[in-house]
């Protein structure tokens, strides 16, 4: 993103004092815990950058310090001084570059791809030690969030020519094998943690996506899941209920995919199918506290018609049917 649009984007988006606070201690917990404090990387005389520099030269078969300057955001005073240390270590050499003879590339010799399969074996010893001492799952919570905070920072987007960013697009597919046991174990660990459902609402939802897939008519029936940036960040299914009516279910959209028109996109998928399947009624049935979904509902043309109280889900809850003419 240029400067002058990440300026505009910042100046138009306030950050909270707070937000500010914890990204910095988040910073300066994980610096001080991956070691990135001392004074060479992982027992090494490298330091974090020159270790970057050497990982970039070790993938690349040859390059420019102007493409590194570029594909790393480094002063290009600084990246000299670092190559010139590395070509007197004789970790580097120039090359004559076929397209352009005024261009010398550089390239790792022999001697510097040994020591950089030393840093690299120690750089994964050091996670393995990070790793081991925490149980499957946690390793996999810990990735994951690993994965939405890089998502979430480097978003790919283009700029609409006045300074407001696109997010990347979102595509909608059918489902692929794996897809229907992701929605059910996303909807049982995202409503527990915030509604407080307990276990028989993820036993609810698996009854509903074994249904779908014994009973699926592909002539009256589908599943779309929504994917940004190569991940899944949500889905919704349309069933039969009857000849005349279909009926919407197990709709969700990931946390860290909120706000990108994602739900709007798959309620609208949904009401274009049912016309398409020729329902003349889609209905649902959701909960009052599932405040987003129904303000989603109503804009998509969905109105409440009948509301009652239940107990469900070790929770009191207030179940509303929504219905729509097609």
């Amino acid at each position: 993103m240029p400067a002058s649009a990440a300026r505009s984007t910042a100046a138009a988006r306030p950050v909270a004092a707070r937000q500010i606070a914890g990204t910095r201690q988040f910073n300066r917990f994980y610096t001080r815990r991956i070691g990135v404090l001392e004074e060479g990387l992982t027992g090494t005389s490298f330091t974090l950058t020159e270790a970057r520099v050497l990982y970039e030269l070790a993938h690349r078969d040859a390059t420019t310090s102007v493409v590194l300057c570029r594909d790393l955001g480094i002063d290009a005073g600084y990246l000299s001084r670092i190559l010139a240390r590395f070509a007197k270590r004789g970790l580097t050499s120039r090359t004559r570059s076929a397209e352009d003879g005024r261009e010398r590339p550089i390239v790792l010799t022999a001697r510097g791809r040994k020591v950089f399969a030393g840093i690299n074996q120690a750089s994964d010893k050091q996670i393995t030690a990070l790793l081991a001492p925490l149980p499957p799952r946690a390793r996999q919570d810990l990735l994951g969030a690993m994965t939405t905070i890089e998502k979430l920072l480097d978003a790919p987007t283009a700029s609409n020519g006045a300074g407001d960013a696109k997010p990347a697009e979102v595509i909608l597919r059918a489902p692929k094998p794996g897809d229907l046991g992701w929605v059910v174990h996303r909807h049982g660990a995202l409503y527990a943690a915030e509604y407080g459902y307990e276990a028989s609402f993820e036993h609810m939802v698996a009854v509903i996506a074994a249904q779908f897939a014994k009973n699926f008519d592909p002539a009256r029936e589908a599943c779309w899941i929504a994917e940004y940036q190569g991940e899944v960040a949500g889905a919704i299914f349309l069933m039969k209920e009857s000849d005349e009516m279909a009926r919407l279910r197990l709709f969700y959209v990931e946390p860290s995919a909120r706000g990108l028109g994602i739900g709007s996109k798959l309620v609208a998928a949904c009401i274009a199918g049912a016309r398409q399947f020729g329902y003349h009624k889609l209905t649902l049935w959701t909960q009052t506290e599932l405040v987003s979904a129904r303000r989603i509902y109503a804009a998509a043309g969905l109105t409440v018609v009948g509301e009652k109280p239940h107990h469900s889900w070790g929770r009191d809850l207030i179940g509303q049917d929504w219905m729509m003419e097609l």
